[in-house]
């Protein structure tokens, strides 16, 4: 951690006051002042390093298991979580990832409400001030989905139903792209609710971002037959790799340099399919999966990407 103030220069300071004092109660007062001096320095430092990082958009694909949470940290001092995982590991997740006084979501997205993606968000709205929810409002009647619900009626937060493409401006040359549903699925019932994920793209000047949510071939479909701009340097690899998603074609038209595929440690569906490993390994793609490197992170400066893992 680079900043002005470290622990061996704030112990050494007292250790010299100390050793100069003879009288036993001023040892003691040095005790005491030490540890203080070391709390106090280490959490301006991490003040410090907090603020150095939001100079850069830092995108984090957190390990919560076999489930989906991103979580996007701006240049702009926002917060903005999309899908929380299947339980309350994202908590935790959350804490390493966030100041420990930040406890403010400025944007919340929930691409799709099956429990992999929404029951960690419950929590999250009862320990956060979550400013801002974006969903789809399809019909779903599990247990954590309308215990989520309910929990953003009791606090009246305010809700978006995504119905449309839309461009969320969130600062100077940074969007968030809203590209998938087009139409409007609120208290629809649909068959598979893979394929009403909401798929956003981040940019961020040079630096390019798809998040698919569990979208499914037939969505990649629509989307090329759509010529919607789908280009983008990282690609969250659909539906936690499975042989369902992220086609050929649909390869051909993002390009991506690195695939994320957020899957948990030998989970109970095979995912990533080998069919999606090779698929991606042929096109020369860059694999990060969750689960074996833990929490990815990008940190981009709107030219360039840097990788960090946080297992």
């Amino acid at each position: 951690m680079s900043h002005p103030f470290s622990q061996p220069l704030a112990r050494g300071w007292v250790i010299l006051c100390y050793n100069l004092t003879m009288d036993k109660q001023a040892k003691n007062f040095f005790k005491y002042l030490s540890s203080l001096l070391v709390i106090v320095f280490f959490l301006i430092g991490f003040v410090v390093q907090s603020q150095d990082d939001r100079q850069n958009l830092e995108v984090c694909f957190l390990d919560i298991g076999q489930g989906d949470a991103i979580l996007i940290k701006t240049p702009y001092e926002q917060n903005i979580l999309i899908d929380g995982g299947p339980d309350n590991t994202i908590l935790a997740q959350l804490g390493q990832n966030l100041a420990f006084f930040d406890k403010e979501l400025d944007l919340v997205i929930l691409t799709h409400p099956h429990s992999d993606h929404v029951a960690g968000l419950i929590n999250v709205l009862r320990r956060y001030e979550v400013k801002k929810i974006l969903l789809t409002g399809v019909l779903h009647n599990s247990p954590d989905y309308m215990t989520f619900l309910d929990e953003i009626r009791k606090q009246n937060i305010s809700t978006e139903i995504i119905k449309a493409q839309q461009d969320i401006d969130l600062g100077e040359q940074l969007v968030l792209k809203i590209i998938y549903p087009w139409s409007d699925l609120r208290d629809k019932q649909v068959e598979e609710l893979n394929n009403t994920s909401i798929v956003t793209q981040l940019i961020y000047k040079n630096n390019s971002f798809l998040l698919t949510g569990d979208a499914e071939i037939p969505v990649e479909q629509e989307l090329l037959a759509s010529d919607t701009y789908l280009r983008s340097q990282v690609l969250k690899v659909g539906h936690h790799g499975s042989k369902s998603s992220t086609s050929q074609e649909f390869l051909d038209a993002v390009k991506p340099q690195y695939a994320v595929i957020q899957c948990g440690q030998d989970n109970d569906f095979g995912h990533p399919h080998l069919r999606t490993i090779k698929r991606l390994e042929d096109n020369n793609i860059q694999i990060l999966r969750n689960d074996l490197l833990g929490t990815i992170i990008f940190i981009a400066d709107g030219q360039n990407l840097q990788i960090k893992n946080r297992e």
